[in-house]
């Protein structure tokens, strides 16, 4: 609920764009990025100002030859993210931040429980690959979204939309099984059922099925958290390159940046690797 308190804290205070990155956040996400050389060239421009480059663009989906003069030349913002893409820098700084921000609220940091689903959004013939969604009558891609079951996103894959849910949904479970290893139990709607996702990974997967006698819209049990918190929080397909980020999706609203940025310091422990554990 917003008050003026929860607005005081939660506002951005910024002199210049509203993705820039506050002194809070860059704290957070300053030491996942790679230190300068020894040897070679100085750096011309500060890595934070790189990150904000990024997340301009991401947020605003323009190309990046449009990108504003008073941020770094577009070609070193890009190179960098192509760097960053290609090597998976993404994918371990939101592994990182999704774990301690899991931690945070005194969550494992590695969920035992996950929800899987999908959305397809249109999308435009440059970009990348896309296909025809007939269910939901949409031309362009389908973003496969993984989160716990506080809506954080796990993995997210996009392909053409022409893919079914239940052939996505096996290789995108087998993918969060290396980052995500003591998920037991996945949640899903009937368009994930049979044997094809169930039998893709030793994750225990449950249809989450509405009742005989319901008309209309409702909320389901666990599905409504990936439905309601998780992709909304996706802007519209933005294809800022020719492959784009491997989630596809506004960079910012995917690394819970604020949350930690605005969060009390949670005081550093070892992460239990017991494979016992509730589902969470």
């Amino acid at each position: 609920m917003w008050t003026p308190t929860t607005r005081q804290k939660h506002s951005r205070t910024v002199t210049r764009y509203q993705t820039d990155l506050t002194d809070t956040e860059w704290r957070v996400i300053a030491p996942h990025l790679p230190k300068p050389c020894a040897m070679g060239r100085p750096r011309e421009w500060p890595m934070r100002e790189i990150v904000n480059g990024i997340f301009y663009v991401m947020r605003a989906g323009c190309p990046w030859r449009l990108v504003p003069s008073d941020l770094p030349p577009w070609g070193t913002i890009y190179r960098w993210f192509a760097a960053w893409r290609d090597d998976g820098r993404f994918e371990r700084i939101n592994h990182a931040l999704v774990m301690a921000d899991r931690e945070r609220v005194g969550r494992d940091a590695s969920p035992s429980a996950a929800i899987i689903d999908s959305q397809s959004v249109k999308t435009t013939e440059a970009g990348g690959p896309r296909g025809y969604d007939a269910g939901k009558k949409v031309n362009g891609r389908k973003r496969h979204a993984l989160v716990d079951t506080d809506g954080r996103g796990l993995v997210i894959e996009p392909h053409p939309a022409s893919v079914q849910d239940r052939d996505g949904g096996g290789p995108l479970l087998s993918l969060s099984r290396r980052s995500f290893p003591f998920i037991e139990r996945v949640f899903a709607d009937a368009g994930y059922a049979g044997e094809r996702v169930a039998s893709a990974t030793s994750v225990a997967l449950e249809i989450v099925r509405k009742a005989p006698d319901q008309i209309g819209f409702a909320v389901q049990p666990r599905r409504w958290v990936l439905g309601c918190r998780a992709l909304l929080r996706l802007d519209r397909t933005q294809q800022a390159t020719g492959e784009g980020l491997r989630s596809d999706n506004s960079l910012r609203q995917s690394l819970p940046l604020r949350r930690l940025g605005h969060a009390p310091r949670a005081s550093p422990r070892t992460i239990s690797m017991s494979s016992k554990r509730t589902l969470r």
